[in-house]
């Protein structure tokens, strides 16, 4: 199925699940966007911060390669997952991942309907990538496979688990180079 135009489900959600919350005059509180195809290890990400000019950022970005070839639930699916964490970090005003606030929120618009299903993680087919290097969490010594050394990780699963969703430094991965 070709991709859809994000802005009409965008107003579509917002109206049926976040009581119109995320927009303000006529305008979104978040830009959407799909990637430009390199975005292929997650479905969509939802950030805030300041772009490389410096202009405030706020933005939803969901994934062309990963959820082109799947059906239109998906899209919703991830599109609607996005707008829980715009809704947490902009309506709110709450700083937390997948904490109280989301998942209250998440399971509210999974009950009220049943034309797709919001889910923590996506699992959607992803493609194989060789990682470089290998990351384990010092508290719980899981480990996942990455292709670049990223910084200021931190693992989901103890964030969640003992944090209540926030990012402790506690939890920040180790890195070590994967052996081949």
């Amino acid at each position: 199925m070709p991709l859809e135009p994000l802005l009409p489900l965008f107003h579509r959600l917002n109206r049926e699940h976040f009581e119109g919350s995320l927009v303000v005059e006529g305008r979104p509180l978040v830009d959407l966007r799909w990637s430009d195809g390199r975005l292929s290890r997650t479905a969509g990400f939802y950030r805030r911060g300041a772009s490389r000019g410096g202009e405030p950022l706020c933005e939803i970005v969901l994934s062309r390669p990963l959820l082109d070839p799947l059906p239109r639930e998906a899209t919703l699916s991830t599109l609607c997952h996005e707008m829980i964490h715009a809704w947490v970090d902009r309506v709110l005003g709450v700083r937390e991942v997948h904490g109280p606030h989301f998942r209250a929120r998440m399971e509210a618009i999974n009950t009220r309907q049943s034309q797709f299903t919001i889910s923590l993680r996506h699992q959607f087919p992803v493609p194989i990538a060789t990682a470089r290097w290998q990351a384990r969490c010092p508290r719980c010594g899981l480990t996942a496979a990455y292709r670049r050394r990223r910084e200021g990780l931190a693992c989901r699963f103890c964030c969640e688990r003992l944090h209540g969703g926030q990012w402790h430094a506690s939890c920040l991965l180790v890195f070590e180079e994967a052996s081949v």
